[in-house]
């Protein structure tokens, strides 16, 4: 009995500690300010380290929410996939006429997650692989994001509410999207690419420096 108490709770631990493997806690931007129609800036909070946040439009957008203010990040679209918390509920992007959005980071950051609010027919590109992560009932209803033939981006159909997610690291993201009434947005990043120790670079360095001495000795016995 003991022991098939122990096997028991065994596996119960196992199975906790995998679904907590899959849950990803973002870190959304905070946005501070906003200029014009067509830019905004903010900060990401990744542990203890803030990295700035840059969004540029060719396009004018419609507001930016960077302090209180409706909440739109409300219903299961931003939780039903392997993202734990949804965006905070001040801070927004709300594009109206379409063009190229261009969106920079400070430091260069790790998978970077895209929320969306009531991307209602627009078609968005992003020009490298996108994931849907998550998609479903939001504040103006649900939809469903459709995969372009590359995967490189999506067509609303219907009241789009979710996240999306980009593979990889990255120091800007660019896309593009379609006018409509407004459709929101926000972005955040699941962590932040380490920053190499001064010892890294000496080694990198004395390795370059030994591959050059080996070029040359080469190119001598030759």
């Amino acid at each position: 009995m003991k022991r098939l108490i122990k096997l028991v709770f065994g596996s119960l631990i196992s199975i906790i500690f995998s679904a907590s493997a899959f849950a990803v806690t973002v870190s959304w931007t905070d946005w501070i300010s906003s200029p014009d129609s067509f830019s905004a800036s903010g900060d990401l909070l990744v542990g203890s380290t803030t990295v700035g946040v840059g969004y540029s439009a060719t396009g004018a957008h419609s507001f930016v929410t960077t302090g209180a203010g409706t909440n739109f990040w409300t219903g299961t679209a931003y939780t039903n996939g392997t993202v734990d918390n949804a965006p905070p509920a001040s801070d927004i992007i709300a594009l109206n006429v379409g063009g190229t959005v261009t969106i920079t980071f400070a430091q260069t950051v790790v998978d970077p997650y895209i929320g969306l609010v009531s991307w209602n027919s627009n078609t968005v590109d992003f020009g490298v692989p996108i994931a849907i992560d998550s998609f479903g009932s939001g504040f103006w209803g649900s939809g469903t994001p459709i995969l372009n033939g590359s995967g490189t981006g999506f067509f609303g159909s219907g009241e789009v509410h979710g996240v999306i997610r980009l593979p990889g690291s990255y120091d800007s993201i660019t896309f593009t999207h379609t006018s409509e009434n407004w459709h929101g947005f926000t972005v955040g990043v699941a962590g932040i690419a380490p920053i190499p120790e001064p010892e890294t670079y000496a080694m990198l360095l004395a390795g370059l420096g030994l591959l050059g001495f080996v070029a040359r000795r080469r190119k001598d016995n030759v």
